[in-house]
């Protein structure tokens, strides 16, 4: 430990020192370090005083200014000093800390004594002590170093004394009341944001697709094109189809790019289209170990949705049903494989032993099947099917389109005499769970029941929503009768992409079995072998 540095730091004489700065700022935007400013246009902002670039300059200086060299700068853009993240460490725990891996890197170096280039180093200078650090762990980090390394950690304003038992008493002081700062700003911003919540306020910087920049109003255009899409998938269209429908019609997201599955997902699943205010909620995936985030619905002391101050685009059934449709997770309604053919990993064998799904394969054998002939086999036994069960292939998917179509028009039939949708006939009951739900946390905010009794109630009552709130996605994506099925499927069957007539299928058909055929007639077509097993039933 070198304590003459410590002791010519503490008197200010720098003479031949090498020092790096450490630059912080919670929040900017565009910066441009090597010109001190902040703005990307070449102009001042009030945001630029005392950005990172401001910072540099005044470290710099004040070391050149005792006859030290400044010789390497630490940058932590965008990064604050004292909100906390969840962390797992090597054994397994989990903490929350405040996450600076440019700060602790800086400390390992001015413990070694070398900068990342390489260039020996002395010490280490901030603008003050508020860019160092706000948290009092991280605070005792610094103390360790100067302490037992002998590398000073100074500032410019004086505020920071790391280099005398007096000064290091008054840090930890110090930083304990920036702490509190920091503290106090972010229960100010969260109330004020739970306020404009409540209120029914847009926040959010760039717009939503369909709304103006006051995203408030709408832009006719591209609301028109949001009910058209609504429509397509209400009626069973896959949601990569509108996706290739909007960017061949030249339709591009508010950011002006083309649209992909993902953002297209977003849109049709913001509360904002019916209305409703929502937010981002963010958690933690345990089997993942990945912080992810999803939108709900804002409700206020009532529990009911709390109504937006702008225009929608859909009503509140139309939203539900389409949400019901597209489902909640990235890989609802997907069509993993990349299939060729129709009713591949929809038909089943049959056999009792088996029960395989079932594989499209070209016939190669007979002299007289016409070109692109195939068959529906079972696989090998080796890949764990029986390789007992086969049929015709054109045969049975023209069998099931027509049953599958004529599973459309009469459902259709019976929703033209619907008026009204169907409720759900667990409507009052899941309402009732949802306000034992907020029932029960009243009572645990009001102090009448023990932490310990809530959440040992809590969970059940949790899953029992989510199976609840499964099952009336399901019943809203059977029953929404407002935009009826498309009644000119069977002329326009042939125009609709494999994707599409796939989607269709899928929609109305968990499966169809394939019965094994009688001795003797394997080669002949059967139809009372298929067995459809339908989603309603």
């Amino acid at each position: 430990m070198d304590v003459q540095l410590i002791e010519r730091a503490h008197w200010g004489d720098l003479a031949g020192m090498h020092f790096a700065g450490l630059v912080r700022l919670s929040f900017e935007v565009s910066p441009r370090l090597d010109q001190g400013q902040g703005s990307t246009n070449g102009f001042m902002t009030g945001r630029d005083i005392r950005g990172r670039g401001e910072q540099m300059k005044d470290c710099r200086s004040y070391v050149e200014q005792r006859s030290g060299l400044y010789v390497y700068t630490y940058e932590e853009p965008d990064t604050s000093a004292y909100k906390r993240k969840r962390m797992t460490l090597p054994d397994g725990r989990t903490v929350y800390r405040v996450v600076r891996p440019v700060f602790e890197g800086a400390l390992e170096d001015l413990k070694r004594g070398l900068s990342p280039d390489g260039q020996r180093l002395d010490g280490l200078i901030v603008y003050d002590i508020d860019r160092l650090t706000r948290d009092n762990r991280h605070l005792e980090d610094c103390i360790e170093v100067v302490q037992h390394f002998g590398r000073p950690i100074i500032d410019i304003t004086g505020t920071l004394d790391l280099l005398t038992d007096n000064g290091r008493t008054v840090a930890r002081i110090v930083v304990a009341t920036y702490n509190k700062q920091s503290a106090d700003t972010a229960r100010r911003v969260k109330r004020k944001h739970h306020a404009l919540q409540q209120a029914g306020i847009p926040v959010g910087g760039r717009r939503p697709f369909g709304w103006q920049d006051d995203k408030r109003t709408l832009v006719p255009d591209e609301a028109d094109v949001i009910r058209a899409g609504a429509r397509r998938l209400l009626e069973g269209a896959p949601i990569n189809a509108v996706v290739a429908e909007w960017n061949a019609a030249g339709v591009r997201t508010a950011s002006g790019r083309p649209w992909i599955r993902s953002t297209l997902k977003v849109v049709f699943r913001n509360p904002r289209l019916c209305g409703y205010r929502s937010r981002k909620v963010h958690g933690y995936n345990e089997e993942f170990g990945k912080t992810y985030f999803n939108v709900e619905i804002v409700r206020n002391a009532a529990g009911e949705p709390v109504i937006g101050q702008w225009e929608s685009i859909l009503t509140v059934a139309e939203w539900e049903a389409v949400t019901a449709v597209i489902g909640k997770s990235e890989r609802h309604g997907l069509d993993l494989n990349s299939r060729k053919y129709l009713l591949s990993g929809i038909l089943r064998c049959g056999r009792p032993t088996c029960g395989s799904w079932m594989r499209a394969t070209k016939t190669t054998r007979r002299r007289t099947a016409p070109p692109g002939h195939f068959s529906y086999t079972c696989p090998a036994k080796a890949v764990g099917g029986c390789g007992g069960t086969a049929i015709l292939g054109q045969q049975t998917d023209e069998h099931v389109v027509a049953a599958v179509i004529a599973k459309y028009e009469l459902e259709a039939q019976r929703r033209e005499a619907v008026s009204a949708p169907v409720p759900w006939p667990r409507e009052q009951e899941f309402g009732q769970l949802r306000q034992d739900i907020q029932e029960l946390t009243a009572a645990w905010r009001g102090r009448k029941i023990s932490a310990a009794r809530y959440f040992a109630l809590l969970p059940e009552l949790e899953t029992e929503e989510q199976t609840l709130s499964r099952e009336r996605e399901d019943w809203l994506a059977r029953q929404y009768p407002d935009v009826g099925q498309p009644l000119s499927l069977r002329s326009d069957w042939a125009n609709l992409t494999l994707a599409e007539q796939r989607s269709y299928i899928k929609r109305v058909l968990t499966c169809v079995v394939v019965l094994p055929a009688g001795g003797g007639v394997r080669g002949r077509w059967n139809p009372n072998r298929l067995q459809p097993v339908w989603r309603a039933e």
